[in-house]
């Protein structure tokens, strides 16, 4: 079997606290789906309006916490 490959789109919008955000997933334009960090920084799916696979969500949540490590943000407060 060929391999399937995606092309994500992850933006990071400031969640309600200021302190941590909310990631949202994009593929070709189309919005699908959409993570929290959790008081760990660890992200947890908050929408998946795109019913992605669940594992697939999950490498990509592992994949964003990689390259957004917790503290990250912490200078920004004001």
């Amino acid at each position: 079997m060929g391999k399937l490959e995606h092309r994500f789109e992850v933006g990071q919008y400031p969640h309600h606290d200021w302190e941590c955000c909310k990631y949202r997933v994009f593929e070709n334009g189309s919005y699908l789906a959409s993570f929290e960090p959790d008081a760990q920084a660890f992200l947890h799916i908050s929408q998946n309006p795109g019913n992605v696979e669940e594992q697939l969500l999950h490498l990509l949540a592992d994949k964003i916490e990689k390259h957004h490590p917790p503290g990250i943000n912490e200078n920004i407060k004001s």
